[in-house]
Parts: C-alpha cells; sequence; structure tokens
C-alpha cells in the first residue's frame, strides 16, 4: 500500500491554515490527536506522581506510558528513559553529570556536523577540567563527516564522543557506529543526538553502538519534551545525580524539578501517531514504528529527489552538501541574495522556511556560507507533498 500523504495531512488542523511548512527544523505540525491527549491529561492529571490521589496515579501511569514510548522509538529500554523539559536541556544536565570523567591528560571528541546542543554542554565542562577537545571535520564539498578520521581522533586518553545521527542543516548522516566502536575500545561514552533523525530513518540504539541516545518529540510534532535513552540503566546508578531528591535511583537522578505530565501524555500520543503513519502497520508499536518510517521514507525518497533535481534547474540556487547518505532535509543559497531576503521573500507568499539557525551553526561557519549572507534550510515532513515542493521552486525561480 503506498504511502497516504492526504490521510496523514487531514489528522493536522494547522496545514489549513494556507501556509507551505518546510521549517520543520522549528518543529513539525502537530497532530489532532496530540493536542486533544494534552488538553485532556491537563484536566485529570496531578503535577505529582507519588500521591494516593487517583490523579496522582494517572500521572504516575502517564509518565510511565512516557518512558515505554520513547524506549519502542529507539530500541531501548523503558528503565533507561529520562525526561525532560527539552533534549538541549537533558544533555546540559547530563554533561554536568559526566564532567567528573574528564580532566587534565583526557579528552572528548566532538563534530562540526553537531549542533550546539550537542557541542555547548561538551565544551563548558572540558574547559571547566581541563580536557582536550577534538574536532571530527567534514568535507567542504559534501558535507559528509569521513569516518576513517575516528581511528585517529579517539585515543586511549578520549572519554567520551559526541555525535549527530543526521545534521538537521544539511541532512548529512555519519556512520555512528564506526565511531561508537572506537571509543568503547578505550572504554569511553558515546552520546548520540537523534534530533535529525527521527522521523526520518530507524533509530536504534543498539545498532548505533550508542550509550546515550538524545530525542526531542517536536522533531516528530510531538509537544515540547526531550528525552535521554540510556542503552544500559545500570549506568544511571554508576555516575553523580543531578536530581534536587538526595534518594534519587534510576532515570530520576538525571530528572530535576517535576515532570509536565500533561505534555508527556502528548508525547506517547505522538510517537502513537507516528507508528501509524501507515496504515497497513501491525504488530507491537516498535514494528508499526518500523513499518511506519519504512513507508514513510520510500515517499519521502521520491520526494527528496524530486527537489534536488528542480533545485539543480536553478542557476542561481547552490545546495551546501551532497552526502549520499541523509535525511530529506537541505541548506541553499541563491546568489546575491541573503538568505533572511530569501526566507522573507517566502514567507511573503506563504511558504516557511529557516533563515540561520538559532545559537549560530559551527558548520556554516566552518564551510563560511555565513560569511555570504547565510542559507536557508528546509526539510520534509510527514505531510510534505510534490505540489508544495513545485511552489517553493517557483518562487525561488524568481529570484537572484
Amino acid at each position: 500500500m503506498a504511502y497516504d500523504v492526504a490521510r496523514v495531512r487531514g489528522l493536522i488542523p494547522s496545514l489549513g491554515d494556507g501556509w507551505i511548512h518546510l521549517d520543520p527544523q522549528a518543529g513539525m505540525q502537530i497532530p489532532d490527536a496530540v493536542s486533544r491527549t494534552v488538553s485532556t491529561a491537563f484536566r485529570a492529571s496531578a503535577s505529582s506522581s507519588t500521591g494516593r490521589h487517583v490523579s496522582s496515579r494517572r500521572s504516575a501511569a502517564v509518565l510511565d506510558a512516557a518512558r515505554a514510548a520513547v524506549a519502542d522509538l529507539v530500541g531501548g529500554d523503558p528503565a533507561g528513559v529520562v525526561l525532560g523539559p527539552d533534549r538541549s536541556v537533558l544533555l546540559a544536565w547530563l554533561a554536568e553529570s559526566l564532567s567528573t570523567r574528564l580532566g587534565l591528560g583526557t579528552g572528548l571528541v566532538l563534530s562540526r556536523l553537531d549542533e550546539e546542543a550537542n557541542v555547548a554542554p561538551w565544551l563548558r565542562v572540558a574547559s571547566r577540567y581541563g580536557a582536550q577537545v577534538r574536532w571530527a571535520e567534514v568535507e567542504i564539498e559534501t558535507c559528509e563527516l569521513p569516518s576513517w578520521q575516528f581511528q585517529d581522533l579517539i585515543t586511549t586518553t578520549t572519554r567520551l564522543v559526541a555525535l549527530t545521527a543526521a545534521s538537521p542543516i544539511v541532512g548529512s548522516a555519519p556512520d555512528v557506529r564506526v565511531a561508537s566502536d572506537r571509543v568503547h575500545e578505550v572504554g569511553g561514552l558515546m552520546v548520540v543526538d537523534a534530533i535529525g533523525a527521527a522521523p526520518y530513518a530507524h533509530v536504534d540504539i543498539n545498532e548505533l553502538g550508542a550509550d546515550v541516545v538524545a530525542v526531542g518529540a517536536t522533531s516528530w510534532g510531538g509537544p515540547q519534551v526531550g528525552a535521554l535513552v540510556f542503552r544500559d540503566p545500570t549506568l544511571l546508578d554508576r555516575i553523580p545525580a543531578v536530581s534536587l531528591n538526595p534518594y534519587a535511583r534510576g532515570v530520576e537522578r538525571l530528572e530535576v524539578g517535576v515532570h509536565q505530565f500533561a505534555l508527556l501524555a502528548g508525547l506517547t500520543t505522538s510517537i502513537d501517531f507516528l507508528a501509524n503513519l501507515d496504515e497497513s502497520a501491525t504488530g507491537s508499536r516498535r514494528q508499526k514504528l518500523e513499518t511506519s518510517i519504512s513507508s514513510l521514507q520510500n515517499y519521502q525518497d521520491t520526494l527528496f529527489d524530486h527537489l534536488m533535481s528542480s533545485l539543480k534547474r536553478l542557476p542561481q540556487v547552490m545546495v551546501i552538501g551532497r552526502s549520499p547518505s541523509r535525511v530529506p532535509t537541505l541548506s541553499f543559497t541563491v546568489a546575491g541574495v541573503s538568505a533572511d531576503k530569501v526566507a522573507s521573500h517566502l514567507a511573503d507568499k506563504r511558504i516557511a522556511t529557516v533563515s540561520g539557525v538559532h545559537g549560530g551553526s559551527r558548520l556554516l561557519d566552518a564551510l563560511g556560507v555565513n560569511d555570504e549572507g547565510g542559507a536557508v534550510t528546509i526539510g520534509l515532513a510527514p505531510y510534505t507533498t510534490r505540489y508544495e515542493i513545485d511552489q517553493l521552486v517557483n518562487e525561488l525561480a524568481t529570484l537572484g
């Protein structure tokens, strides 16, 4: 059965606003089921999951369900799912907890391909404790992150590697497993930021070889909630806690403050929505996720090929990077026109894109793109259509 984009669009009310939404990096549009779940949970749950009242028991059930849903999304164990307000906040808490592993004579490896959320926290703790930072660099022409460099970058003193599963800026998807295997050889940890990979690819914590995977629900149309998934849940009791509860155990050791239970209810519904993108999907939620994401990939591969071939016909447009292993997102420049002006023109035509990257982009800086007016970033979503791609290309054709 072919992917039914019309059915999917019908489940997302905000798509009736007359805009073409090609800005999933700013958060995918939210399905109606997610909004309704959040609204209902706000009325039915309490702000605590430890009380004896029925609403507290509902909150406890919501929390357990959210951990189970995220575990299904990445192929992990619910006992290893840390939940919080945002994946960038959780990565900062993780860096603080793991900072005791760093010091003079130790090192960590970061990537130019990563967003600042998986870079800045590690730089702060490395600076504080005098750890050496080494950088995995991208190929300028393709924006690939060559895996051969990890053999030299990761040494016996390396304590941690932080790496993206896919860039939400240029789409490149590096071979994470190569870096994971190498850092494990020297006794280090692997932290993978999967914000750019879900829902475009099957995220499997074991196949990645990651010790920790970070995800954020806004990247697939969920509420503002983040999660860290530990491949080995017992690791949580072997690292320093950041919790305000001195008796916290397991995942609670990295959870600060109270949970937003209504948003966690929406998180579960958003993952269920992903699992049912393909109506023919059956089996467990994990199995349905695999079927639905495969179906979505087939649809988006064709759509992305059409986008790339259409942009190639515009001589004034330059697509940044051409990595063969990628997710369907890209950045581009228009000759003689700044990114802000391009995005403004497209917005006037009710086409939403992303101009610049919140907090800056080390990747675009390294490529020299920001020195030339920046880049516009776009991406496909489960609801993107060929007609919308054609409208984008037609508007770009009038520029330059």
